[in-house]
């Protein structure tokens, strides 16, 4: 009843854990599938060099959410083919998330990771272009086209284009990445945000400002789902604040076909990817629905 699919990707259920919440280790990964009953896993985002990340503190809590700017802290693609082969042992689609500041970074670490056995790829647009004087890929349709075109160029895995909000419009950079070969879309990533301490008068995240996740951005991230399945034959992932049943059956009536879980990982645990995967068998079996097909884009 539960079964979808992305871009030829087999899922038992529409849940899948996000990039950037215990994805840095295949035995974490390994855990969110086994016993936390995702349908499958996004790896921590993964660049061609080791990188410290930001100083602390890099996540507190707001609320409605997370503020996080832990500096796409990670060690290096080279050093992360146990953490692949670690991660398939939980028997669910691996999607390797992807992040580079020029385009060329994007694909040599999609090819090696593609080379460990990762199951797909996820591009993660909300990098800088260092040639291009600092601009966000997910900003630029053109920047974004040219990422996609590359690593599809050199991968034979569905490759999967992670936009963020924070663009003037998405429903072009969406069109932009699937002219360019994507293979489905995943809306939204964080929104740039921060919080001050006004005893010490300054700014409490160790990078000063980070991403909002969580709650507090469902709304947008729901409304970018709905816009680019309005516009677009492709298919996309919901995440955004999704913790409940309800919350991933509004982004499936978008028109999503599956959501990623982050911030609710850690607000509620793993179990929530059985939870929420519960939540809808239980709406659906009450409301008569057959297969999740008939839930997917009942709202467009």
């Amino acid at each position: 009843m539960l079964e979808t699919e992305i871009a030829g990707l087999g899922l038992k259920n529409p849940t899948i854990l996000a990039s950037g919440i215990m994805g840095s280790t295949g035995s974490s990964l390994k855990r969110i599938a086994v016993e936390g009953g995702a349908g499958a896993l996004v790896t921590k985002s993964v660049g061609i060099e080791a990188r410290g990340g930001h100083e602390n503190p890099t996540v507190i809590e707001v609320p409605g959410g997370l503020l996080n700017a832990i500096g796409l802290s990670n060690p290096g693609v080279f050093e992360f083919e146990a953490e692949i082969t670690g991660a398939k042992e939980g028997g669910v689609p691996v999607i390797a998330s992807v992040f580079g500041f020029q385009v060329e970074e994007f694909v040599e670490v999609a090819a090696k990771l593609q080379e460990y056995g990762a199951d797909a790829i996820e591009l993660n647009l909300s990098c800088p272009n260092v040639k291009k004087a600092g601009t966000v890929f997910g900003k630029s349709p053109k920047l974004s086209r040219s990422v996609v075109e590359n690593v599809k160029s050199r991968v034979s895995v569905p490759v999967i284009a992670k936009l963020t909000a924070n663009t003037d419009d998405i429903v072009e950079v969406a069109r932009a990445c699937v002219e360019g070969g994507c293979d489905a879309i995943t809306a939204i990533n964080t929104i740039p945000a921060m919080k001050i301490d006004i005893h010490t008068r300054t700014p409490v995240l160790g990078n000063k400002t980070g991403g909002l996740s969580g709650p507090s951005i469902k709304p947008i991230a729901l409304k970018c789902v709905y816009d680019i399945k309005k516009e677009l034959d492709i298919p996309v992932i919901g995440c955004g604040g999704i913790a409940t049943g309800e919350d991933a059956l509004e982004f499936l009536m978008a028109g999503a076909s599956a959501v990623e879980i982050g911030t609710a990982v850690r607000l509620r645990g793993i179990g929530v990817f059985g939870r929420v995967a519960g939540e809808i068998e239980a709406f659906m079996k009450e409301n008569g629905y057959k297969s999740l097909n008939d839930v997917i884009g009942a709202a467009l």
